[in-house]
């Protein structure tokens, strides 16, 4: 049913309720991952290595590929990296 305004209060309530406690599960999880990192930096992992290797993890051979040329590209074209192959 519609309250004044045509806001069903309790709907509202239980939306922002629900949304509230995801939060504070995301706030544990992010909580835990950076515990997480921490370890391996202990254990000697370089952190910044190891945030790079999960994101490209995440994305397909073909995608790694792809901005891999492009890298490339931009390197070569800033003078950044050795001669451009030209084979």
């Amino acid at each position: 049913m519609s309250e004044p305004g045509g806001v069903a209060g309790d709907q509202l309530r239980a939306f922002v309720e629900r949304i509230e406690r995801l939060e504070e599960e995301k706030k544990v999880i992010s909580d835990d991952i950076k515990d997480v990192y921490a370890e391996a930096k202990g254990n000697g992992f370089d952190v910044k290595i190891l945030r790079k290797v999960i994101s490209l993890r995440k994305k397909q051979p073909h995608e790694r590929e792809e901005e891999d040329a492009i890298l490339d590209l931009y390197m070569h074209a800033l003078g950044m990296a050795g001669p451009a192959n030209d084979a």
